[in-house]
C-alpha cells in the first residue's frame, strides 16, 4: 500500500497554502485506501460519516431521476468528497464510483469534525470546498427541475397540440369528401323548378334553418324520440337514410321544420332539397369543429407566449394574477384532465395588479398546482380550488386541493431546497424552494395550513412594492 505524503496534498488545489503541521495532522488521523474502477465510494441516501480526499483516478458522481441513474459530473484528483466541516448533510443525495483506480485519504467525519478547534487555515478551505459544492450542486438540481418542469409541460402541450391538429388534419379530408359529394348534387338541384314566391320562401326557411344558434339540448331519450319521428316522415316521402336522420337530429331540425318544407316544395323535389339541406349542415358542422379547432391551437399557442412571457424583459411589471393563472391552467391542462380533477375558480373581479415578474410567478402557480394535482393522485372525486381577494395593502392567491395533507411534523421543512415526500426519482426537492424564493424575491410571503382532506397554500404579495 503507498503512502501518501504532505508534499502530494500540496499538489491539491485546495489544500495547497494550508501548513505542512496541519496536513500532517490529517495524514496521522486518516487511511490510504485504493480503489478499483467500478468500486463504489458511496451511494445514494448513505451516512456522510467520512471525508475522502482523492489524490489520483477519476469518479463518477449522479443521482437518480425518473427512476434512471444519470451521471451529474465527473470528480478528477484533487477533489475532496463525503462530509465536510459545518456541513448539514447527513446522507449523500448522490452516487460515486470509480471509473480509473483510486487513491483515497480516507478521514473519518468524527476526527474531521476537531478541525475547526485546532487547524485555522485547514478549517477555512474544507469550508470553501463545502460552499462551492453546494452552489454547483444546488445549480445543478435547479437544472434538473427546470428541465423536469419543462418535460411534464411539453408532454401536456404535445398532447393538447396533437388533438386538434388531428381533427383538423381528419376534418380537412372529410370536408373534401363532402364536397365532391356536393358537386354530385348538383345536377339533381338544378333540374327543379319553383315559382318565384316559393323559391323565396325556400330560401328563407333554409337560411334559417342553417344559421341558427338556438339549437335545443336534448337528452338522450328526446334524441331517440326526435329521430323516431323524423324516420317515419322521411319514410312516408321514400327517403331511407338513417346518416341523414342522425345529421338532421343532431342539428335540431324538428319535424315541423320539415313539414314546413314539404307545405314549400312540391313532393317529388321534397327529396333533392332535404339532400341539398342534409349537405349543407354536414359541411356546416365541420367547418366550425375545423375553427373550433384552430382556436384551441390559437389559444395554447397565446398560452404558452404568455406563460413564459417570452416577448418580454425580466423586470417588474404590472401584471395580471388571473390572466397568469388562466395560462397556467391551459398549459397544465392535459394532467388536470388525466387525473380528472375538477377545477373550481373564485376569481375576485376587482384584484387589483401587482407589480411583479409574470414568467417569475408563474413558476410559482405550476410548482403549487402541479403539487396539488400529484397529491390528489388516485382521489375518486379531486378538486382543485384557486381563490383570489385583495385588501388595502395585499392581493392573495389561495390554490387548494382535497388530497391527503401534509403530515404536520413535516410542514415546517417542505420549503427546505432538496426536501420531497415524493418517491425517488419523481421529485427533486426544489419545487417548493422555487416558490418562496420567488415569492420573497418580490416582498411576499407564503402559508400553508394542512389537514387531511384539505392542503391551501396561501400566497400574498403586498400591493407596493417598494
Amino acid at each position: 500500500m503507498p503512502q501518501i505524503t504532505v508534499e502530494q496534498l500540496k499538489l491539491l488545489d485546495t489544500l495547497k497554502d494550508v501548513p505542512d503541521s496541519q496536513l500532517e495532522w490529517l495524514l496521522s488521523i486518516g487511511e490510504t485506501r485504493e480503489m478499483a474502477a467500478g468500486d463504489v465510494l458511496f451511494s445514494i441516501g448513505s451516512s456522510f460519516d467520512r471525508t475522502l480526499f482523492i489524490l489520483e483516478g477519476k469518479i463518477r458522481i449522479g443521482m437518480v431521476q425518473n427512476g434512471q441513474f444519470k451521471e451529474a459530473t465527473v470528480a478528477e484528483a484533487g477533489s475532496v468528497m463525503g462530509y465536510l466541516p459545518y456541513s448539514r448533510g447527513t446522507t449523500a443525495p448522490v452516487q460515486a464510483e470509480c471509473i480509473r483506480d483510486c487513491l483515497i485519504l480516507d478521514i473519518p467525519a468524527d476526527e474531521i469534525k476537531n478541525a475547526p478547534r485546532l487547524h485555522f487555515e485547514l478549517t477555512e478551505a474544507l469550508v470553501h470546498i463545502m460552499t462551492n459544492r453546494v452552489r454547483y450542486y444546488t445549480t445543478q438540481q435547479q437544472q434538473i427541475e427546470k428541465m423536469v418542469a419543462l418535460g411534464k409541460l411539453s408532454a401536456g402541450l404535445a398532447h393538447e397540440l396533437n388533438n386538434p391538429a388531428a381533427s383538423i388534419v381528419r376534418n380537412a379530408s372529410f370536408l373534401q369528401d363532402q364536397l365532391h359529394k356536393m358537386a354530385c348534387l348538383f345536377e339533381e338541384v338544378a333540374v327543379l323548378t319553383f315559382e318565384p314566391q316559393a323559391l323565396t320562401q325556400l330560401q328563407q326557411k333554409l337560411d334559417v334553418l342553417l344559421t341558427r344558434t338556438d339549437k335545443p339540448v336534448l337528452s338522450m331519450m328526446q334524441k331517440d324520440d326526435l329521430e323516431d319521428e323524423l324516420s317515419s316522415l322521411l319514410e312516408s316521402h321514400e327517403i331511407d337514410d338513417y346518416c341523414m336522420v342522425e345529421n338532421l337530429t343532431e342539428e335540431g331540425i324538428q319535424v315541423a321544420d320539415l313539414e314546413e318544407l314539404g307545405q314549400i316544395v312540391p313532393a317529388e323535389n321534397l327529396s333533392a332539397v332535404l339532400n341539398w339541406l342534409n349537405q349543407q349542415l354536414t359541411v356546416g358542422k365541420i367547418a366550425q369543429d375545423i375553427k373550433e379547432a384552430s382556436e384551441r391551437i390559437s389559444n395554447l399557442v397565446s398560452a404558452v407566449k404568455g406563460f413564459s412571457h417570452m416577448d418580454q424583459g425580466a423586470d417588474k411589471q404590472y401584471v395580471d394574477i388571473h390572466k397568469g393563472l388562466e395560462n397556467t391552467l391551459t398549459i397544465m391542462d392535459y394532467k388536470l384532465k388525466k387525473n380528472k380533477i375538477d377545477v373550481v375558480k373564485s376569481f375576485d373581479t376587482a384584484l387589483p395588479q401587482v407589480k411583479a415578474v409574470a414568467g417569475e410567478l408563474n413558476q410559482v402557480w405550476t410548482n403549487i398546482i402541479d403539487n396539488a394535482i400529484d397529491a390528489m393522485e388516485g382521489n375518486s372525486q379531486s378538486k382543485l380550488e384557486i381563490v383570489t381577494e385583495h385588501d388595502t395593502r395585499s392581493v392573495y392567491v389561495t390554490i387548494r386541493d382535497n388530497g391527503p395533507g401534509i403530515p404536520s411534523d413535516i410542514q415546517s421543512r417542505i420549503f427546505d431546497p432538496f426536501f420531497t415526500t415524493k418517491d425517488m426519482g419523481k421529485g427533486t426537492g426544489l419545487g417548493l424552494d422555487v416558490v418562496m424564493r420567488i415569492v420573497s424575491q418580490h416582498k411576499g410571503s407564503v402559508k400553508i395550513k394542512s389537514v387531511p382532506g384539505n392542503t391551501a397554500f396561501q400566497i400574498c404579495f403586498p400591493l407596493s412594492s417598494e
